[in-house]
Parts: structure tokens; sequence; C-alpha cells
């Protein structure tokens, strides 16, 4: 497999706005957003780094028709306490990945996932 994002959005073909043509013919718009290899990797390193420090325990991944998103929980019974959410019908705009609180507080957006996740990777320090 590559690293390749696993789903194109497709909004036509020049000026005409006619949808773009393959070699069998005119292509289907997914219908499902999914993370890329790349993106999950980028994820769960952060996510194992705080399992490992005990500060989380569970995660669920969830692919919509314009919304993939990785749920982080506390405990596997409470609601979660970060969602990383990519929606990249926001690209242009506000960036196609964000940090979300259980609240519905947006804490980062942006088209770097690295950047966005760093808000929530509590790297341990040494301060001397």
């Amino acid at each position: 497999m590559s690293d390749a994002e696993p789903i194109r959005l497709r909004t036509g073909n020049g000026a005409s706005g006619a949808p773009s043509q393959g070699a069998r013919g005119p292509q289907p718009v997914p219908s499902v957003v999914a993370f890329s290899r790349r993106e999950l990797f980028a994820i769960l390193d952060v996510y194992g780094r705080q399992v490992a420090q005990g500060e989380w325990r569970d995660y669920a991944i969830d692919h919509g028709r314009e919304t993939a998103t990785f749920s982080i929980f506390r405990r596997a019974s409470e609601s979660p306490i970060y969602r990383v959410e990519k929606t990249p019908k926001l690209a242009r705009k506000q960036g196609a990945y964000s940090v979300v609180t259980a609240t519905g507080l947006i804490l980062k957006r942006g088209n770097e996932l690295d950047r966005v996740l760093a808000v929530i990777d509590k790297r341990v320090r040494l301060v001397v």
C-alpha cells in the first residue's frame, strides 16, 4: 500500500464543471472520508505516548460522508475528551484538520496534521 490519500474528492475538470473522465469513463465521487495510513500513524504516535503515560485509555474511529473522526477517551465509559477531525471540504478555508474538546471548543485548525496534533501532545520534558 502507498501513503497517498485513500480518497480524493473530485470537483470537476476545468471551467466546464463536468466530472473528470478516466480510462473507464466518469469516476464516481467518493461517499466516505477516511484517514490515510500516514495520518493514522501520526495520530497513533501521539495516542501511544499518552497511553504509555497513563493519560488516555481508549479510542474510536468514525468515517462519515463529510468528516473522519478519531475520538480519544480517558475511560471507555466516558465521552471523548478530544476529537481529531478531518474535513476535506474545509481545506481551503480553515484547514482540513482540527482538534475539538468534549465541550465543542476547537483547540486548533490547520492543513498540517502534525501542527494540529501538537496541541494535545504533552511530551515529558526534563526541567533542570
